[in-house]
């Protein structure tokens, strides 16, 4: 089992910028992918961005492409989400979970380990 815990998030106005932290422990840290998911009262959870173990892959929601960017340090087991350029939509509690393999995509399903999620609210 691993153990996901986000940090970072915060109130900031629209336009700005937030990076999310996801420290990561348990299962050998190089060996899974990591995805950002998002969900708002309401809405099923959304994904946002995966990354693969080795970081030499990724992806990305259409709503965040070209303004939010993942990146992983497999030394220091963590996993960052910077988001720029941020809109009052992007509102929400973001997740991150441990995927069960080395590639893993935008379906919830691939990943078994999930965080307890930090608030990220954009004002307009």
């Amino acid at each position: 089992q691993v153990r996901m815990v986000e940090s970072g998030g915060g109130l900031v106005q629209a336009g700005g910028s937030l990076r999310l932290s996801c420290a990561a422990s348990g299962r050998t840290f190089s060996c899974y992918a990591v995805g950002w998911f998002r969900q708002t009262p309401g809405r099923e959870r959304e994904f946002v961005a995966s990354i693969s173990c080795s970081g030499g892959s990724t992806y990305y929601a259409d709503s965040v492409k070209g303004r939010f960017t993942i990146s992983r340090d497999n030394v220091k087991n963590m996993v960052y989400l910077q988001m720029n350029g941020l809109k009052p939509e992007d509102t929400a509690v973001y997740y991150c979970a441990a995927g069960t393999r080395r590639v893993a995509g935008q379906n919830s399903v691939e990943y078994d380990s999930w965080g307890q999620g930090t608030q990220v609210t954009v004002s307009s």
